[in-house]
């Protein structure tokens, strides 16, 4: 875990508390001097937060910017959560998930958050883009290092999108997984997940979890192709979202459903089950060059997609599915 900052701490006791400070008493507490607290209120301005002086009082906070920064979603965090460990924050990467591994690679630690407000290249399964306007959506990439062998690394993606169908549902909207890896409500896409991972035969050296998420973008924002397609949770709520809020829900869901698969990802299989809108239909499985179709009956113990063909029962663990016949949804799980 990273030691935050001044200007951190300082964030988060005014957020904490809202009430007065003054610069004395928030030295004291963290065991700095005066000056060091107000360089870190000038540092906080900077970023958008409306911090005041008020004469003979000290500092208030009026307003925190709409900005995925450290000082505004890691105080929402338990001591335990996923993003203690690290958080780099950009205005504009080209992938949050490139950075990730980069940052991985040197040695940074389990948890460490690496969010963009806008991706150029963003990309989702199989080397499709994923649209990434700037400052309407969450595009964060955690660095994993899960105790778990190479084989099991498609945990990681269940656990990505219960994790954003949790921070959904903290916003009065019911969501659903289309296997693999997105998250769906009303039959649009609100969400992707993609993992990737550096191993070898025996052990994961690190693994990094991308979760891009559709939150305030306007259906605009996605051009022609992908209008018809996608939506997000604004639009399908009808209201802005607190994007800080959200941010913040989807990490502390993760952190739950990511330790839940280490030690019993059989209840991490019955949730996506729950909120699953693959089973219960009939299903197209393009696997490469292969093309089949069947009845999505179950998820298996490792989360694998159990379809049922004239020829047998398959286990899909990659490939695209899509539903035949424009059927969405299935018996399983909450109605979006």
């Amino acid at each position: 875990m990273t030691v935050p900052s001044t200007a951190q701490q300082v964030a988060a006791h005014l957020m904490r508390t809202g009430k007065t400070a003054s610069g004395a008493a928030l030295a004291s507490q963290l065991g700095v001097s005066r000056a060091a607290i107000h360089k870190a209120v000038e540092v906080l301005r900077a970023q958008g937060f409306g911090i005041h002086a008020v004469a003979g009082e000290g500092y208030t906070l009026g307003s925190v910017p709409d900005v995925l920064l450290a000082e505004v979603v890691v105080p929402r965090l338990a001591p335990e959560s996923l993003g203690h460990g690290g958080w780099d924050h950009h205005a504009v990467l080209e992938s949050t998930n490139t950075r990730a591994a980069e940052l991985a690679r040197a040695g940074a630690v389990h948890g460490t958050v690496v969010v963009a407000e806008s991706q150029t290249a963003g990309r989702g399964r199989r080397g499709r883009s994923f649209v990434s306007p700037p400052g309407t959506g969450i595009y964060l990439s955690v660095v994993l290092r899960p105790a778990i062998h190479p084989s099991q690394a498609f945990r990681l993606t269940v656990c990505g999108a219960l994790a954003v169908v949790d921070a959904c549902l903290k916003e009065g909207l019911a969501a659903r997984v289309k296997w693999p890896n997105d998250v769906y409500a009303h039959g649009k896409k609100l969400c992707g997940v993609l993992a990737e991972m550096h191993a070898d035969m025996e052990r994961i050296h690190h693994a990094i979890l991308g979760i891009g998420v559709n939150v305030n973008t306007p259906v605009a924002a996605f051009g022609p192709e992908v209008a018809s397609l996608a939506s997000s949770v604004a639009v399908l709520l009808g209201r802005p979202v607190d994007r800080v809020a959200f941010c913040a829900n989807l990490l502390a869901a993760l952190t739950t459903w990511y330790n839940a698969a280490l030690r019993d990802f059989p209840a991490v299989v019955a949730a996506a089950r729950t909120h699953s809108m693959t089973l219960g239909t009939q299903v197209a499985v393009l696997d490469g060059e292969r093309r089949y179709e069947g009845f999505a009956e179950d998820l298996d113990e490792d989360g694998a997609l159990l379809v049922v063909t004239p020829d047998g029962t398959r286990r899909v663990v990659a490939g695209d599915v899509e539903p035949v016949g424009g059927a969405v949804g299935g018996h399983a799980g909450p109605r979006g």
